[in-house]
């Protein structure tokens, strides 16, 4: 069986040298990486490159509010910790609370999940929402983008040699209204077959701001820039006459050949759903 060489780094700093000079895969909770690399029980996993450990670099886990009002939350901050946190946006935690059984949520981080660029990936579809960023570190210095520049399709990202994710940066929200909804075979250890996002604020009768993400829905996660600033700016009473205006552009948002009639007509039930309890003067809050 081919060697495969691995380096568990005390730094930060060190991790990016090692990832730089070995044009390594790092590797974190390895909930994605180890799948992915597996060869059948009872045999060891293969990789095509070197590979980092980082799961011990505490520069990497945690999570804080900044003096700017943004939530940081470190790359190797686990799913189960994410669902905790209070400081974390109820999108976030709703989709981090979802993920698969207990075991995997005490092991996958949001780095790697983000990396793993899945369309059925929990975390990055309301990071999407959320225009959240990524934080890319490398022996080169720092790059910030946003989660939806970042993945690229079906497991492509901008990550580049020797890069590593190490924090997601959410800005500030004040939406006064909120919705999730995972759709999967059963209630706990699902893979996603469709989630969906949605937020809204409201102000004086007025939507001044809408958003919505689909995942599992395409080659990555669909937000339709497009068919959001149709409803943008509607009065409440307005929203009625526009709205299936606004289904039909999500529904030419996604690609002919990406979802199966099922999960279109699922989607389009749902933002219907949620602009419906907008119409009907739903309280503030998470929609059930």
């Amino acid at each position: 069986m081919e060697e495969v060489m691995c380096y568990m780094p005390q730094s930060l700093q060190e991790a990016l040298t090692l990832m730089d000079e070995k044009d390594a895969i790092a590797l974190a909770g390895g909930s994605d990486l180890m799948v992915s690399g597996a060869n059948g029980t009872g045999v060891d996993p293969t990789f095509s490159r070197p590979v980092v450990i980082i799961s011990n670099l505490k520069e990497m886990k945690g999570i804080r509010r900044l003096d700017n009002g943004w939530t940081e939350i470190g790359a190797l901050t686990t799913s189960r910790e994410i669902a905790e946190s209070e400081l974390v946006h109820p999108l976030v935690r709703s989709a981090a609370a979802g993920m698969g059984a207990v075991a995997l949520r005490n092991s996958a981080t949001i780095g790697g999940n983000i990396a793993n660029a899945s369309p059925k990936g929990d975390t990055p579809q309301p990071l999407i929402l959320l225009d959240a960023e990524v934080v890319l570190k490398s022996v080169r210095g720092e790059r910030r983008m946003k989660v939806d520049d970042f993945i690229i399709s079906a497991k492509k990202t901008k990550l580049e040699r020797g890069e590593l994710i190490t924090s997601i940066l959410i800005p500030p929200q004040d939406f006064t209204h909120y919705y999730y909804r995972k759709i999967g075979m059963r209630r706990s250890n699902a893979i996603s077959k469709l989630t969906l996002s949605a937020a809204a604020t409201i102000k004086d009768g007025v939507l001044v701001d809408f958003r919505a993400s689909s995942g599992a829905a395409g080659p990555k996660v669909i937000r339709s820039y497009s068919a959001e600033s149709i409803l943008k700016g509607k009065r409440i009473e307005e929203l009625e006459g526009v709205k299936e205006e606004f289904l039909d552009a999500w529904n030419n948002a996604i690609s002919p050949h990406a979802m199966p009639l099922y999960r279109r007509g699922a989607t389009r039930r749902m933002l219907s759903y949620f602009i419906d309890t907008l119409i009907s003067g739903a309280p503030e809050g998470r929609i059930q």
